[in-house]
């Protein structure tokens, strides 16, 4: 909204700055910090009194008798949506449909997210994985369809880029260009819920990745700098630096209270809701595969849950009897399992080891979200 303030730089010339990208992305993310700040202590409080809030200890890791987080408000999310959707509206330019349907996937994937939520609260079962992969399903279809329609972007809606390389090396067409979208959509969604186990752990991640796609975003939406580094140019992408500005904003906003000891949890609110605009800001600057390495600790952690699973299946069927490959997953509650064991044998208090593991996990993200903007330049 303040973009179009810059009709009227002929009456007081310093309304210019609302033209540069770069202002309004700081402009957006210091306004997302700022409403999440502020509202914060309300949303607490009126979770607290509707009775939102976690009412099961999570049986995976009692057996460490780590300290129980019943009680605490959960669809935190919320606040993340209000504070990233309010800053980017006031700071974005409106008209952008990029920026529409980057915000249309936040508020969608997060109305997704708030209903489970809400429905394993108050009635003990959330939504079923078919629902929430319909939702998601419905929602490519429509975000492909829009796409398709935009001359510029029809072709390359259905090209493979992949990092290091300058070109697409393949046209999956149609039909494969949408599985594509929706495997992209969805895996990404799906990481950062399986990743949001411990205090801080999915926003810290998730504001690396956030912080990786600001640069890529920019650069792809400006032709000069993607000219010369040989990425896919799309234009009025760039809009979508300050949507990822709020975000992580909005974030670090969040990341204040939802440090250890938390105070509030985001809930699949804003997992959902995170890790589908996460996908959307891939999928819109065409830089799918690099998700690999930006949200290489989301990976990580998905890949965990499927590897334990798949073997203790097999083994199961193998031999009878499930075995493991990790004493627990996500792979963050393996760590877990083994830092608290360790703690009590050297006689050290176990309540840090939770920080321990989200701080090292939070420089594992950063160092991936680095090595995914150095690929722009090694091509």
């Amino acid at each position: 909204m303040l973009y179009y303030l810059t009709q009227l730089e002929h009456l007081f010339s310093p309304l210019r700055l609302f033209k540069y990208i770069s202002f309004r992305t700081l402009g957006a993310a210091a306004t997302a910090f700022v409403i999440s700040l502020l509202l914060a202590p309300w949303l607490i409080r009126k979770l607290q009194d509707l009775k939102i809030k976690e009412m099961e200890k999570d049986k995976r890791i009692s057996e460490l008798e780590k300290e129980s987080k019943v009680n605490t408000p959960t669809m935190g999310g919320l606040m993340i949506i209000a504070a990233t959707g309010c800053s980017t509206l006031l700071w974005a330019a409106t008209a952008n449909l990029y920026v529409w349907l980057t915000l249309g996937t936040f508020f969608l994937m997060g109305a997704v997210g708030f209903l489970d939520d809400y429905l394993k609260i108050k009635c003990k079962s959330g939504l079923s994985v078919k629902m929430k992969f319909l939702a998601q399903l419905v929602w490519a279809s429509i975000v492909f369809a829009v796409l398709w329609s935009i001359p510029e972007m029809k072709e390359r809606t259905c090209e493979l880029m992949v990092p290091f390389f300058k070109s697409p090396i393949l046209n999956m067409g149609l039909v494969g260009g949408f599985i594509f979208m929706v495997v992209v959509l969805v895996g990404a969604s799906n990481a950062v819920n399986l990743t949001d186990g411990l205090d801080g752990l999915a926003i810290s991640c998730s504001n690396s990745v956030a912080m990786a796609y600001l640069v890529l975003t920019y650069v792809a939406g400006n032709f000069k700098f993607a000219d010369y580094l040989n990425v896919p140019f799309m234009l009025g992408t760039g809009e979508l630096t300050v949507f990822c500005g709020a975000l992580l904003g909005a974030g670090l906003g969040f990341l204040w209270y939802n440090c250890h000891p938390a105070k509030i949890f985001m809930g699949d609110t804003g997992s959902l809701a995170i890790g589908g605009d996460i996908a959307m800001l891939a999928i819109l600057t065409k830089q799918e595969l690099l998700l690999v390495i930006v949200g290489g600790v989301f990976v990580i952690e998905a890949a965990s849950v499927v590897i334990q699973s798949g073997y203790f299946k097999y083994t199961k069927k193998r031999f009878g009897e499930g075995r493991r490959v990790f004493k627990c997953a996500p792979l963050h509650h393996h760590f877990e399992f083994i830092e608290k064991e360790r703690a009590l044998d050297e006689n050290r208090p176990p309540q840090l080891v939770e920080t321990v593991i989200v701080t090292r996990f939070w420089i594992l993200s950063i160092i991936f979200a680095l090595i995914g903007i150095a690929t722009l330049k090694i091509r």
